[in-house]
């Protein structure tokens, strides 16, 4: 027997936020490399030029995230039964491989320039270009992150996530050019670029391992699986509930899977018991949203030694 559980009203409206907030990060990164790009020019500055690096891999990051939301958004088809909600975790992942790549060209770029000696001039347009990207970056990051929190959105978080990165690694390279200005230390440019490197590498590893998570399956929170618990045994006593096992979980995109194997007391018709199973079902989306809720029917004869319900 199944059946599911959607805890979120209006499943629309969600879909459309996440598709807006998609949409201003596309908008925000595509100008932002614009004027990183010209500062880049002006300046000679590589700590600059990676800056422009750094945005262009977010505008690409924020495009499949954009096209992610709106895929994952669509429902269940012929091919994909379970709907495509997976598409953000994927979305997510590739974001993160996005960051490494960027790294890796910022890597390059300040070795040869510490290898060949670093030209800069014209600062002072460099260091307000850099000022405006941080605070561009806080605000859509902020946006992001507090959509992704809403509709439970990983491509979201992950857009929002990088965004923050680049927010913080602006602020760094804002530091070292002021430095490099007032010491004439050149140097400090592309040492400042490699700094601003491996912070990215780290942000780029975390967003790929937490991704990868959802990608092989990995069981819902601790603290989740104790409310499915808590549920099934506080609602069993009454219902003719003997016990339950085989609890497993899972979650694509912001929707979690949920089954598990349910026994019955001897003389439960299996008109109650399907009805139990909505009860239960009806009750865990109450406390877990957008959950989906499979559960297997079994007579008490099978409950096994440690998963009788307590107190019975």
């Amino acid at each position: 027997m199944s059946g599911s559980a959607d805890g979120t009203p209006g499943a629309g409206a969600p879909g459309a936020s996440k598709l807006g907030a998609a949409g201003v990060s596309v908008a925000s990164n595509s100008a932002l490399i614009v004027l990183k790009l010209v500062a880049g020019a002006v300046t000679g500055s590589v700590a600059v030029l990676t800056e422009a690096v750094h945005s262009c891999i977010d505008l690409i990051a924020s495009v499949v995230a954009f096209l992610s939301v709106r895929k994952a958004d669509e429902p269940a088809d012929a091919d994909h039964l379970y709907g495509h909600e997976k598409l953000e975790n994927l979305a997510a992942a590739i974001e993160g491989v996005l960051i490494l790549l960027g790294a890796g060209v910022i890597v390059y770029e300040s070795v040869r320039r510490l290898v060949e000696g670093a030209r800069v001039h014209a600062l002072g347009f460099g260091i307000v270009v850099v000022a405006i990207s941080a605070v561009a970056n806080v605000a859509v990051s902020s946006l992001l992150a507090r959509r992704a929190r809403e509709t439970e959105s990983a491509a979201l978080a992950g857009d929002a996530f990088h965004l923050r990165t680049d927010a913080a690694t602006s602020a760094a390279v804002m530091v070292g050019l002021v430095l490099v200005q007032i010491t004439g230390a050149r140097w400090l440019d592309p040492a400042i670029a490699l700094a601003v490197a491996a912070a990215i590498v780290a942000a780029g590893v975390r967003l790929v391992l937490r991704s990868s998570r959802v990608l092989v399956d990995e069981a819902l929170p601790p603290q989740e699986m104790q409310l499915v618990r808590e549920t099934v045994v506080a609602l069993g006593r009454a219902h003719g509930v003997a016990g339950f096992h085989r609890l497993r979980s899972r979650r694509a995109g912001a929707r979690r899977y949920i089954d598990m194997h349910v026994q019955f007391r001897a003389g439960t018709t299996l008109e109650d018991a399907h009805e139990t199973a909505h009860v239960l079902q009806d009750a865990i989306g109450a406390r877990l949203r957008d959950t989906d809720v499979l559960i297997h029917l079994e007579p008490e004869d099978r409950v096994r030694p440690g998963t009788e319900l307590p107190g019975r």
